[in-house]
């Protein structure tokens, strides 16, 4: 594995990123490149980097795991903005950064993306066409969530509630960065929480995977953008990239199952498969041996195909 840098030239900061390697990785062959996105609120260390990232680089890809801006060890500030717009066009600039290096073949890069990366992963898909194959692992409409749950189904509010905030800091007022989980377990029992896709955040991110990079935050004042932002919009024209999309079959509040129903059904692409992992949750899917498995075995042969590893 690798640690580098690089310049994300329309903000002025570095992407902080790790690569890996195929076994046997020769330098002066050119090779088929996976991009591995993060969940929202999570870092490369995590899920992207140590589970999907390390699987598929064993079965012959160079990978590469990033962190999106102002979060992880990537550059930007104000820290922890959860913006689409800004999310999506990170990807743009590790394709850029992935067709400098001699041994990726421009012509076979993909994209994973795990919860609400996996929702970044299929919007960049429709406009970067040098991205030529997409997995979806539990992939969350990040807008969907926070026009609903993220937002206690009143986004009006929410923005006008933003908005207050965003004048206030301007104003010189502290910001104020919210938790999106619990800070342990005991304090989600102690709240009376029931819901599988908050205790199975909790867990993961409190107890199974704990990592200082990962935020599991968000700035408020700057999440007006994600209440009017849709992962799937034009998908019906624009989403013709061969698609994978793997989902549990025990839905949570975060909605991954029904996400991934819908995009299953709107995308354009002629070549799409929906996968749905029997007796799994959200959660399981980012580092569970079984489900992880599962999602692999038809995820590795996907990319195989579609990007001639």
């Amino acid at each position: 594995m690798q640690a580098i840098t690089f310049r994300n030239s329309d903000m002025y900061w570095d992407i902080a990123a790790t690569l890996q390697f195929p076994p046997g990785f020769d330098k002066n062959k050119k090779y088929p490149a996976i991009i591995s996105a993060h969940p929202i609120g999570s870092c490369k260390e995590q899920t992207s980097g140590n589970v999907y990232g390390k699987a598929l680089a064993e079965a012959g890809f160079v990978v590469i795991a990033f962190d999106r801006s102002t979060q992880g060890a990537s550059g930007g500030e104000p820290r922890y903005i959860e913006d689409p717009t800004l999310a999506v066009e990170d990807f743009r600039h590790v394709v850029d950064y992935l067709v400098t290096l001699p041994y990726v073949d421009e012509d076979r890069i993909g994209v994973l993306g795990i919860c609400g990366g996996g929702g970044y992963a299929i919007n960049i898909t429709m406009t970067e066409r040098r991205i030529k194959a997409l997995a979806s692992i539990t992939g969350v409409n990040f807008g969907r969530l926070s026009r609903e749950g993220f937002s206690n189904y009143d986004p009006i509010g929410a923005l006008e509630a933003m908005g207050r905030q965003r004048t206030a800091e301007a104003r010189g007022t502290d910001l104020q960065t919210d938790l999106f989980v619990p800070e342990s377990m005991d304090a989600a029992t102690k709240a009376g929480i029931t819901d599988i896709d908050v205790l199975g955040a909790t867990d993961y991110y409190r107890n199974r995977c704990v990592n200082d990079g990962a935020g599991t935050r968000a700035l408020f004042s700057h999440r007006a953008a994600s209440i009017g932002w849709d992962a799937f919009h034009l998908a019906e024209t624009l989403l013709t990239t061969p698609m994978i999309v793997v989902i549990g079959d025990e839905p949570g509040s975060f909605g991954a199952y029904r996400d991934g129903q819908e995009i299953y059904g709107r995308a354009a692409s002629k070549h799409k498969e929906l996968v749905v992992v029997e007796n799994t949750s959200h959660y399981e899917l980012y580092d569970q041996p079984g489900p992880v498995g599962k999602a692999l075995e038809r995820v590795v042969p996907f990319f195989k195909q579609h990007l001639a590893a």
